[in-house]
């Protein structure tokens, strides 16, 4: 005979291929908060319904309280033996009460319980991860507000573009940020419907209040059909899709960190705190903090893909394939949090080179484009026009290995006679980046009122 809980029907030992793939205490056993929430939630509902005694709700709410405490301490004996977070809560509930703890499963299923403990782990996670998020905009919107003036080139391309400023182009990584926060929200607002009392697929016969349960854990509501909610898996999808978006976001960042720190950019540096060295090479001062942050995107993206592949072919309801769920997202969710932090960390650590920032701003003809608007707004030429004759200033002055504003006017008289003195005063990178007062735009003052405004929001004070 099994001794297995479920065994009944079953008259030998499983085999020991199934145990190594069947088990999966080794990694669910971070729902144990969670699993003994729901229990003290299940066994509350069902003592208000009269359908187990107050005496033995009682009973089994202070053991779980005792495993609750276990748990939290490290004291809980975690044992393969019992398959799961589940087997092993009831397992030890059964030691502390005896019989009576079997009266906790009454009008539930594993497939229900699990469920929900997944719901309030992702529901926690995000609250967690929202908190760090906000934490990253709200060093990232510091430094922009301490560098809305410390002028840069912006890229197409890799290549030299326009002046922006330093400030500038943090705020962007603010605003993605602020999209991932809101696509977290959404995924919250989501997930936060309660399947407990679904039991296996079908609903039960016993005359529960899942309105209870579902309020006294937090949820908006209880899940409105049984086969859903014991087969969704939409909310892990969710929550992990807007992970890989975000660290995406956290990517794009770590690799401007990494380019940045090159003596070919010198840009910026990090301090030892963010750095490592070489074991042959004493002069390196390597940034892994971001280039692990940007190789730990291609985790969190795969946790994604994974778990879209377990879903893709399985029929309602549950399927046991649906225990792949979790480790992806555990570990996606780890991992996102850490880069999170690493990349905070970085944002307040680094050290910017003002100068260097502003003599590449210059370079590549930077200012061209401002060129051809002067041409536009002065002279009335058609922008067409306008850019063709910036193109020839440009091909004499690469020719002469000058940059745009150390062309004579004279010079710039013969390709455009109508050029005047005045033009050399859109043709500093200052200059051309103060002129970009459109409403996003990077000219410091927009930089200030956006960083500011961040900083508000962030609840930052002055």
């Amino acid at each position: 005979m099994t001794s297995k809980i479920w065994g009944g029907r079953f008259q030998s030992a499983t085999d020991a291929v199934l145990e190594a793939i069947n088990v999966s205490i080794d990694f669910d056993k971070r729902l144990g908060s969670q699993d003994i929430r729901g229990s003290l939630a299940h066994v509350a509902m069902l003592a208000a319904r009269g359908i187990v005694s107050q005496e033995d709700a009682d009973k089994i709410t202070h053991g779980l309280n005792q495993i609750k405490e276990e748990v939290e301490s490290g004291a809980f004996n975690f044992s393969r033996e019992f398959e799961d977070i589940h087997m092993n809560v009831e397992t030890r509930l059964a030691a502390l009460i005896g019989p009576t703890a079997g009266r906790l499963h009454t009008a539930r299923s594993r497939n229900d319980q699990v469920a929900t403990d997944f719901r309030l782990y992702i529901r926690d996670e995000i609250d967690v991860l929202d908190v760090a998020l906000a934490d990253l905009q709200l060093a990232l919107s510091e430094r922009a507000l301490e560098e809305a003036d410390t002028v840069m080139p912006g890229f197409t391309h890799l290549q030299s573009a326009q002046p922006v400023t330093f400030g500038h182009h943090l705020l962007a990584y603010v605003e993605m940020i602020g999209r991932d926060r809101g696509r977290l929200h959404d995924a919250r607002r989501r997930a936060n419907e309660c399947p407990l009392g679904a039991a296996a697929l079908a609903g039960t016969s016993f005359p529960i209040d899942r309105q209870m349960t579902a309020q006294a854990l937090g949820f908006d509501r209880p899940t409105a059909n049984s086969l859903d909610s014991v087969s969704d898996r939409d909310f892990v999808l969710e929550t992990l899709s807007t992970a890989a978006i975000c660290a995406v976001h956290l990517s794009r960042f770590a690799e401007e960190i990494v380019l940045w720190t090159t003596p070919q950019f010198a840009f910026i540096s990090l301090s030892d705190k963010f750095t490592t060295g070489s074991s042959i090479m004493p002069q390196k001062r390597n940034p892994d903090a971001a280039e692990l942050v940007r190789g730990k995107s291609g985790r969190i993206i795969g946790a994604l893909m994974a778990l879209l592949m377990v879903m893709k072919g399985l029929p309602l309801a549950y399927s046991k394939d649906m225990q792949e769920d979790k480790e992806g997202a555990f570990d996606a969710l780890d991992n996102l949090a850490l880069c999170v932090a690493a990349i905070a960390g970085m944002a307040r650590d680094m050290t910017i080179h003002r100068a260097r920032m502003k003599d590449a701003a210059g370079a590549g003809y930077a200012t061209a484009t401002d060129l051809a608007d002067w041409l536009v707004r002065r002279l009335d030429l058609p922008f067409r026009e306008a850019h063709h004759v910036t193109g020839k200033v440009v091909a004499l002055a690469e020719t002469r290995g000058v940059g745009l504003e150390e062309l004579s006017l004279e010079q710039l008289q013969n390709i455009e006679p109508r050029i005047s003195s005045e033009v050399y005063r859109v043709l500093g990178v200052e200059n051309s980046v103060a002129s970009r007062t459109s409403y996003g735009g990077a000219a410091p003052e927009n930089v200030r009122s956006a960083a500011q405004s961040w900083l508000n929001s962030l609840g930052k004070k002055n």
